[in-house]
């Protein structure tokens, strides 16, 4: 499999470049080694594939497992690391792979929307990477795809060109949450940490995003993630 991708990369990093122009920034802000979540917010199907271009390590993460169902796009997928998790409801099974991957010292892509971006903006997030951080004490890669959703909105079948600029942000460091910590503490750790993400994925986003936020600043999915 690590024979594959290091034979696919260059191709479909030539690919991409030459259709969307894809400009990579702070790459070196991913960690070469270690337990870490990446997260990007999310335009298209081939978020996963853009953003793993640049990154040396092998990386895992989570994808709609409908877009296993699509032709290419599912395969890719597959070899690239992906492992399939149902957003229409909660998945302990996926849950259980990431943590597993952590465990391992593993880097776990996690989009905390879940779904595709409507707008091009960042959509309301659940909280379940940020809980996770928290949790095993992991830290957080804000990712920002600057672009997708001009190329690949939802509703159209196929890519169009474009320009598509990836930056990866400094991490965000997530103490471990102590034994015994009352459900609020850890809820408003987690509200922290995503704050920081928004704030991160945001400053490099050319689509201002819509101004929702709750009265803690943030905008939040029901909490089934």
């Amino acid at each position: 499999m690590r024979l594959v991708i290091y034979i696919l990369r260059p191709l479909v990093w030539v690919f991409c470049r030459l259709l969307f122009r894809i400009e990579f920034n702070g790459v070196e802000n991913v960690p070469r080694e270690g337990p870490c979540i990446i997260a990007p917010n999310h335009n298209t199907f081939a978020d996963p594939i853009w953003i793993t271009i640049p990154i040396k390590r092998r990386v895992y993460y989570m994808t709609w497992d409908r877009v296993f169902e699509i032709p290419v796009l599912g395969s890719l997928a597959r070899i690239f690391g992906a492992f399939p998790v149902k957003l229409e409801s909660v998945d302990p099974k996926a849950q259980r792979e990431a943590i597993g991957m952590l465990k391992l010292g593993r880097a776990v892509v996690i989009f905390p929307e879940g779904g595709r971006s409507k707008t091009g903006g960042i959509e309301p997030f659940k909280m379940g990477a940020f809980r996770l951080a928290l949790a095993h004490g992991v830290p957080i890669i804000p990712v920002t795809i600057d672009g997708g959703y001009q190329i690949w909105p939802v509703g159209r079948l196929l890519p169009r060109p474009g320009r598509l600029k990836i930056t990866y942000h400094r991490p965000i460091s997530a103490n471990k949450a102590r034994d015994g910590l009352s459900k609020m503490a850890v809820r408003e750790g987690a509200r922290q940490l995503a704050r920081e993400w928004h704030a991160a994925a945001a400053s490099a986003l050319s689509i201002r995003p819509v101004e929702r936020s709750d009265e803690h600043g943030i905008v939040e999915q029901p909490p089934n993630g």
